[in-house]
């Protein structure tokens, strides 16, 4: 009997052991996407075809180039398809990304932080005196990025928007490119019907 409880607590053991190591592997970018669709009676954005537009600013801009490639790739996984002769929908890409240092919450710090404390004194009175020194001390915080895309959908017909979308990330993670084309694919949840309001869109990655 012990012989057998001693087997089916080491197969517990390696189911959890393999269990801890998948989770370990796997990292889940939870980004907050709100999407509206305005399409008009008569138009179906399924299976569009598009073209990309860029405003004066993005025009010589490489990283632009890049974030449409990222876009494409999303906007082809949902049946979207390129193509700048026949379009009927141009497509706007925006994106921006900024770092700061966060608290262990990861949330940003206040502006002045400094990493470490001040030397300080301290008496007590009362029925006995005492005297007290310290150092407060901080380690330095961690680096963490807030990280941002958007795609606006116009009908090349009359110029009105049909869709606008967009979605962010903010957490530890330095690869940018990586970062970026996730936000793309959460920012497409959905389409063409997104529900109403702010959702979170989780998409599981590897580390």
């Amino acid at each position: 009997m012990n012989r057998e409880i001693r087997r089916l607590f080491g197969l517990v053991c390696v189911l959890a052991l393999s269990l801890l190591t998948g989770c370990a592997s796997m990292r889940i970018i939870d980004s907050d996407v709100v999407s509206v669709a305005a399409v008009p009676t008569g138009m179906s954005l399924q299976g569009a075809k598009y073209r990309f537009e860029r405003l004066p600013s993005q025009v010589n801009n490489p990283e632009a180039g890049l974030a449409e490639q990222q876009a494409q790739a999303a906007m082809t996984a949902v049946g979207l398809v390129r193509d700048d002769a026949s379009a009927q929908i141009s497509v706007l890409v925006n994106f921006s990304g900024v770092q700061y240092l966060a608290d262990p919450w990861g949330r940003p710090l206040p502006p002045g932080w400094t990493p470490y404390g001040n030397i300080y004194l301290g008496s007590g009175l009362g029925p006995h005196v005492g005297l007290g020194m310290g150092m407060g001390m901080r380690f330095p915080p961690p680096t963490h990025y807030h990280r941002e895309v958007g795609l606006i959908m116009r009908d090349l017909k009359t110029g009105q928007v049909v869709y606008e979308t967009r979605a962010s990330h903010d957490g530890p993670w330095r690869d940018n490119n990586t970062i970026f084309a996730t936000l793309f694919q959460a920012a497409l949840a959905n389409f063409p019907n997104p529900p109403a309001g702010l959702r979170r869109v989780n998409i599981e990655l590897p580390r």
